[in-house]
């Protein structure tokens, strides 16, 4: 590892020595938030046609509602990561998943589409600061050569998610009421509470710079990059998954009782996804990025091809689940680039995935509406991913210039 590892990843000396065992309890309590979290973003996915007819609204309108969710995220990241600057990173994550709790009972009460899309934007605030301060607690603990994988197990919550809780909260839905799925989210949270309270001792910081001095760090180009290639090139999965459920239900040909399998197949790629992502980043750091970006892009390009059988679908969604390699090994990537801005930068991360977790239902949606039909998705989900690759050599060409010039720098 570099010699200038960044603060927030290296072990301190003031952190207290943790078991193995006490390390795997605290990694399975913040993957636990990561389930909560998992489950609530993605399962309107899977009920988007009962919400729809609950409401009155078409799948595309049911769609401005996971945007909603993701401008949520947008915004709530990075403001509850500043506004919880002088809180111990503990108390910050106990109140930001208490919080979430609360948004997602919100949702299950809500009486009309308008106060649903509010309420969405609510439950959708304290994601990414969570998130954020999630991964570098488990970064904290872990030794830096493992701190890729041990991003990637709280991420592994958000993956296992999509393939047991977002099922599960699906036939629920369908089976008792689309609103009982975001009930069982605000249960889930207030055991993730729960067990938080139980396993994370305290003492878990390290020094945090004053809320200048990070935003300062935060607003660097290298930082900025990393984003705009979650942002931008993240996009083409939540696209093509946002439609999934009308799609395989008006292309593929399933009854609507199929849909959670599609969403299990999701959840297997996810999972699979997560674990190479950290994998990809511990051996090739940055440059795994642009890996997973060209995978992307094949999967996406196959996507229409292969929506038109039961027997290709269930392959190539799974493939589309993959994609979320991406997002560990961004995660990781800003904890080196970030400097002092190691909260906010971590927590906009999330925004960034969100950023694209509302372009890309909003720009298939565009195309649906448009009448290139259901399967666009993926085509337009392609080019999201290749802007993403684009994004990445932008941001490598910076590097490599950045590294010439030290170098000669040193020579002189």
């Amino acid at each position: 590892m570099p010699a200038n590892l960044p603060p927030a990843a290296a072990p301190a000396a003031s952190t207290p020595v943790l078991s193995p065992r006490q390390v795997a309890l605290i990694l399975f309590a913040l993957a636990m938030g990561g389930f909560a979290i998992g489950t609530s973003e993605f399962v309107i996915m899977g009920l988007i046609n009962e919400i729809a007819r609950s409401m009155g609204v078409s799948e595309p309108q049911v769609g401005h509602v996971i945007s909603a969710y993701a401008l949520g995220v947008v915004v709530g990241a990075p403001v509850l990561a500043i506004l919880g600057s002088k809180m111990s990173r503990r108390s910050l994550l106990l109140a930001l998943m208490g919080f979430y709790a609360v948004g997602n009972l919100a949702s299950a009460m809500a009486p009309d589409y308008h106060t649903l899309m509010l309420a969405r934007f609510v439950a959708g605030l304290p994601h990414g600061a969570y998130f954020g301060i999630a991964a570098l607690v488990a970064a904290r603990i872990s030794r830096p050569e493992q701190r890729g994988a041990a991003v990637g197990r709280v991420m592994l919550g958000l993956s296992i998610a999509l393939l047991v809780g977002n099922p599960l909260a699906t036939w629920l839905g369908q089976a008792f009421g689309w609103r009982w799925a975001f009930a069982l989210v605000s249960v889930i949270a207030l055991m993730t509470v729960a067990m938080t309270m139980r396993v994370l001792p305290r003492g878990m910081n390290a020094p945090r710079p004053d809320a200048l001095r990070e935003l300062r760090d935060f607003n660097r180009k290298p930082v900025w990059l990393a984003l705009g290639i979650g942002a931008i090139g993240f996009a083409g999965m939540f696209c093509v998954f946002s439609y999934l459920a009308p799609t395989l239900v008006n292309v593929t040909g399933v009854a609507e009782t199929f849909i959670p399998f599609g969403l299990v197949a999701f959840g297997i790629g996810g999972i699979i996804g997560t674990v190479a992502g950290g994998w990809l980043f511990d051996r090739l750091q940055f440059r795994a990025a642009p890996v997973v970006l060209v995978w992307s892009i094949v999967v996406l390009l196959l996507f229409p091809l292969a929506a038109r059988s039961v027997w290709t679908v269930l392959p190539v969604v799974v493939a589309v689940g993959t994609m979320g390699a991406l997002a560990t090994i961004l995660q990781a990537h800003l904890m080196d680039v970030a400097a002092e801005a190691q909260t906010l930068a971590a927590a906009s991360n999330h925004s960034a995935f969100n950023m694209a977790n509302a372009l890309g239902p909003w720009l298939g949606g565009m195309a649906i509406t448009a009448g290139y039909g259901w399967t666009s998705t993926g085509v337009v989900g392609a080019v999201t991913a290749l802007f993403g690759l684009l994004i990445y050599a932008w941001a490598r060409r910076d590097a490599t210039q950045s590294e010439v010039a030290l170098a000669m720098g040193e020579a002189e």
